[in-house]
Formats: structure tokens, C-alpha cells, sequence
């Protein structure tokens, strides 16, 4: 892990955007960093309406930059928001939802293009590969709309997001340095719209809920509060040494393992398989905290009488044989999982989504060539993420959108409660945001197929001493896997709960 480099808060101001406010492109794309002097950041406005949650909508759609200055004015880097704000009379009781989603280094696509925007596009719901062009862009009912302004955000390196001039992209690439600049985005956007006595939620998906952490401590940290009145995590990964497998780190197995028995049962590996999910993931949580984790933490002084004692149930619910089982130790990393648990049929599993199945080169192998569940969807998203900004918000940069990956040298480190440098565990800073602000509460938004960001994990990072329990932390569960809205019936129920969390406050 790269060591962590303090950076000052820099002054960062909004420039005034250029607007396009008919259907005509801007004519003048944004230069590329070293290429001379950087024109006015460019914006695009058009008008929309749309039926969501049962109600007619007329909205604005806004789509473009905010430039992000030093204290002298000197634009460093621009910021690319999609926001949707309903028409008519300003409601005091009205929020703004801000969104993103993770990577890190993955633009807002996904949430956006297949959750919560006015238009999504449709993949197949029972885990199928999406195929090629043309993608269904539709309409999309589910959307917030007529309970929230909602406000997607590209962090800078994603989408079209990216430094300017001879600024240092790397100077945003850290989990710190990353969620300064978001909120500081979030504050400049509340100056813009008038929204700053607005109930405000923030939200993200995967790393997008390591930077909502992050960036509820830079907006309720200091002295200067940008109160918040709800948090969504969906597809949560808070603490960090759950996804590490390093020898002697057993906490990951324990939190891993009711997803591997989510995914033996849906592919029917189970002796005794009870009628639904939800049944045998809690009795595979009861199992991971009680008598597997106490075997693991045993390590060597583990007896083959206590081997012989915990093998049947590890077996039930990872679908595996004793023999593998005794092979590894008792404990089985997620990338021979995905290879094994289906190899008598020559097919792996998926790590976003374990309902996906793929086929590798070969049967041999250790893990699998490739991710089923991540390029079963890739193609879709980013055609209809570049067909609805460049063709229905007339917003379309001379450059090509980046949806995930184009981000690297990220730096993980942040400082400890001690004052010194801590492996990466951000589920503290929203105990503190809860313990200090009475209003906020906690979405939290599982796909029980979740391999990336396992749902007990998630469970796990947010039960720890510090927060409060007091029934501001909800949780909600799909019978898909991390970007759970790709099945329509999850899709259904996301944006139901979503919206009952938003009016609840």
C-alpha cells in the first residue's frame, strides 16, 4: 500500500458555465491538459418530462462541467455532473440526492444508466450475457424523480471528468483527496442552485460507499457542516481487510462465506436446500460467526476431531467436497471458488453477480479467465451511457466517456483514530457522522450473489462498537448480486425502498 501524501484543502470555486440551452452541441470541446488556454467550462440544458413512481415529471436536465479552482482562480480540474431538477415553484422540503459510483475510477454509469436516471438501459434479468448493439434505452419508471432532485456525479479520471492544464490528475486520486473534491463539488452546487436548506442525501455504489464515507467526513468533519440527512450504500465495502486473503487474515473467509452459500444454492448444489435464499444465508451467518470462525482463529491447534465436526456444514454451504475443503485449509479464497463450485459442469461463476456462469479455455484452471457477471453487462452500459448524454442531453465532449478503469496510483491509506496512518476502514467515520447528527440515517443495499462487496460484510463494518443502535441503519436485500437493478424485479424493489427511505425522514 502506497504511503499516504497529506494534501491541503484547495479553494475551489464554480466558473460560470457556458449554457446550451437548445438542442445544438457545444461547438468548442474542453482542451486537453498542456494544449493552451482553457475556455469556459461547457454545459448543456434541455427540458424533459417522464412518468416516475406514477407520477408525471417536468424536469431540467443539466449536463456538463464544474470547474474545480486554487485559491488564485486557476481551473485544475473539471468535474462532470448529470443533474435532473423537477420544475415549477421551489419546495423547501424538496432533497437533492447526489450519487456516484466506485471503482475507484468508474464513472456514475451505472446507478444512473440503470437505477435512478429518468432513462436506463434493459439487460437480460436471469444473468445472461447482454450481446451486442442495438441495446434497449428506455423509459425508466423506477426513477427518484418524484421524490428527489438527483445530482450524478464523475469523479475526476472517470466519465469525462479530468485535470486541466498542467494539474496533476493524481492529485484527486486518493481516498481522501477524492472525497475533498466531491464535496467540494456537492458545496458549490448547493451555492449554484440555492439548495443549501435543502434535505440532502448522498449515495454510491461499491467504492462509490467507501467515498460516501469519505465524504460525509469531509462535509460533517470540520466546523463548517454540510448536514446530511441520509446515506445509500449499495453494494457496501467499508472495511477493507475483508477483502484482503493475505495468510492469517481469517476475517474475509467468515464474511465471504453466506454468499458462497447463496450462490450454492441458487445453483442447486444444496443437500437439503430450503425453499428460499434468504433461509439458508441466515443459517450460513450463524455457522461463519460461531463455530467456522472459532475453528479459523484456532489455526493449528485446531483438533481432527474438531476438523470432522465443522466439515459437513462448511460443506452445505459452500457446495464443495471434504477433500477440497481439507486441501485448503478450511478456508477458500473467492477466485477458486468462482472456478470450482460449478467445475463438473465446466462453468465458473460470476464475482459481481455469482447467478452468472461462464466458460473458460479450459477446466484446469485455478480461478477463472474472466469475469461472467462484468462483461455479461459492460457493453450495454457504455453505449447507452454515451447515446443519452451525446444524443438526448445534447451534451457530447470530444473525447471518449471513461466508465470505469482509467484511474491508477490510487492512494488508499487515511489517517487512524489514533493520529496515525490505519489499514483502510471508513465505516467509522459514518458511527461519528450518526453519533453528531441526529437526523441521518442509513440505507444499506445488499445483492445476496455479491462476491465484490459481500452483503455480511457489510453487516459486519456497520455492527462495530461506536454506532448508534438506535434503528437509524436499514437494511435491504436482493436476490441478485452488486448491481442488483440489472434484474427487474430487484430493480422494482430498489427503487420501492429507496423512495420509502427518502420519505421516511
Amino acid at each position: 500500500m502506497r504511503h499516504f501524501l497529506a494534501v491541503a484543502a484547495s479553494a475551489i470555486a464554480l466558473a460560470g458555465p457556458a449554457l446550451s440551452q437548445s438542442a445544438s452541441r457545444p461547438d468548442t470541446p474542453p482542451r486537453e491538459a498542456g494544449a493552451g488556454a482553457i475556455p469556459a467550462p461547457v454545459v448543456s440544458v434541455t427540458q424533459h418530462t417522464g412518468v416516475f413512481g406514477g407520477q408525471r415529471i417536468s424536469y431540467r436536465a443539466i449536463a456538463g462541467e464544474t470547474y474545480l479552482k486554487d485559491k488564485n482562480g486557476k481551473p485544475l480540474a473539471a468535474m462532470t455532473s448529470y443533474s435532473y431538477i423537477k420544475d415549477g415553484p421551489r419546495d423547501p422540503n424538496r432533497p437533492v440526492t447526489f450519487l456516484w459510483n466506485g471503482g475507484p475510477g468508474s464513472g456514475s454509469v451505472w446507478l444512473h444508466m440503470g437505477a435512478f436516471g429518468p432513462k436506463r438501459v434493459v439487460v437480460p434479468s436471469d444473468a445472461r450475457d447482454d450481446g451486442a448493439a442495438p441495446f434497449p434505452i428506455v423509459d425508466n419508471p423506477e426513477s427518484l424523480l418524484d421524490v428527489t432532485d438527483l445530482v450524478f456525479i464523475d469523479p475526476i479520471g472517470t466519465g469525462f471528468s479530468r485535470a486541466l492544464g498542467d494539474t496533476d490528475p493524481k492529485d484527486y486520486w486518493g481516498v481522501t483527496k477524492d472525497a475533498r473534491s466531491v464535496a467540494e463539488f456537492i458545496r458549490l452546487w448547493l451555492s449554484e442552485h440555492g439548495r443549501w436548506n435543502s434535505p440532502k442525501y448522498i449515495g454510491g455504489e461499491s467504492y462509490g460507499t467507501t467515498r460516501a464515507a469519505a465524504v460525509i467526513n469531509e462535509l460533517e468533519g470540520g466546523y463548517s457542516d454540510v448536514s446530511i440527512n441520509g446515506i445509500l450504500l449499495i453494494s457496501a465495502i467499508l472495511d477493507f481487510s475483508q477483502a484482503s486473503e493475505a495468510q492469517g487474515n481469517e476475517l474475509g473467509f467468515v464474511t465471504n462465506l453466506p454468499s458462497m452459500a447463496a450462490a450454492a444454492w441458487y445453483h442447486d448444489v444444496v443437500r437439503n436446500k430450503p425453499a428460499n435464499v434468504a433461509e439458508f444465508v441466515d443459517q450460513a451467518r450463524t455457522f461463519a460467526i460461531g463455530p467456522y470462525a472459532s475453528a479459523l482463529i484456532k489455526g493449528n491447534a485446531l483438533s481432527e476431531p474438531e476438523i470432522a465436526a465443522i466439515l459437513p456444514d462448511l460443506m452445505r454451504f459452500t457446495g464443495l467436497s471434504e477433500r477440497y475443503l481439507r486441501q485448503s485449509n478450511l478456508r477458500v479464497p473467492l477466485g477458486r471458488f468462482y472456478k470450482e463450485l460449478l467445475r463438473d459442469r465446466g462453468l465458473t461463476i460470476g464475482r459481481l453477480d455469482g447467478r452468472y456462469t461462464g466458460v473458460d479455455y479450459d477446466n484446469a484452471g485455478e480461478e477463472p479467465d474472466n469475469d461472467p457477471s462484468f462483461y455479461g453487462i459492460d457493453g450495454a452500459y457504455t453505449a447507452a451511457m454515451n447515446d443519452w448524454a451525446r444524443e438526448g442531453l445534447k451534451y457530447s465532449p470530444a473525447m471518449p466517456y471513461s466508465s470505469i478503469g482509467g484511474v491508477r496510483g490510487w492512494e488508499w491509506e487515511i489517517a487512524g483514530s489514533g493520529g496515525g496512518r490505519s489499514y483502510l476502514n471508513v465505516a467509522p467515520y459514518i458511527g461519528r457522522a450518526l453519533r453528531e447528527n441526529s437526523s441521518l440515517r442509513v440505507f444499506v443495499g445488499q445483492g445476496y450473489y455479491d462476491f465484490a462487496t459481500p452483503f455480511y460484510g457489510a453487516e459486519y463494518s456497520l455492527n462495530r462498537p461506536g454506532f448508534p443502535t438506535d434503528g437509524r441503519i436499514e437494511y435491504h436485500y436482493y436476490e441478485s448480486g452488486h448491481m442488483m437493478y440489472v434484474r427487474e424485479q430487484d430493480l422494482r424493489k430498489l427503487s420501492a425502498d429507496v423512495r420509502s427511505f427518502l420519505r421516511g425522514r
